[in-house]
């Protein structure tokens, strides 16, 4: 089983990307809670350049929310990352598998959840 749900885009600029990708994740019910510039990171913290990379910390409230009253520290796992970054072939989105991280903990019903947002997840990366 892979960990992440993938797509390349090939026809759009990275930050057309980005905003594509919000747009998508929001029509989903995602939110966006945190944003980090790994590139921007890597360069301040110890001086290395790489192409563009972002991890975007996406959260579906309503799938959080039934997450959380099953298994309280299953947050630790939250928010579903999504990261964009700048490759050969284009702009590679990447989502966490949500059932693939959850396999750690042993609740039948949270793993309906996590079936739940991984077809969200797919659904927005599909309509990128």
């Amino acid at each position: 089983m892979t960990y992440t749900i993938n797509r390349i885009i090939q026809d759009a600029s990275f930050d057309d990307v980005d905003a594509r990708v919000r747009n998508a994740l929001a029509e989903n019910g995602f939110g966006v809670l945190t944003e980090i510039d790994v590139a921007a990171t890597m360069k301040k913290k110890i001086d290395k350049d790489m192409a563009a990379y972002r991890i975007l910390g996406a959260c579906n409230p309503t799938m959080a929310w039934e997450a959380i009253g099953m298994e309280p520290r299953v947050g630790a796992m939250l928010p579903c990352n999504v990261i964009l970054r700048e490759t050969e072939e284009g702009i590679e989105i990447s989502a966490v598998d949500p059932v693939a991280s959850m396999q750690a903990i042993p609740n039948d019903d949270l793993k309906d959840v996590a079936d739940n947002v991984r077809q969200l997840l797919k659904n927005a990366i599909a309509a990128v």
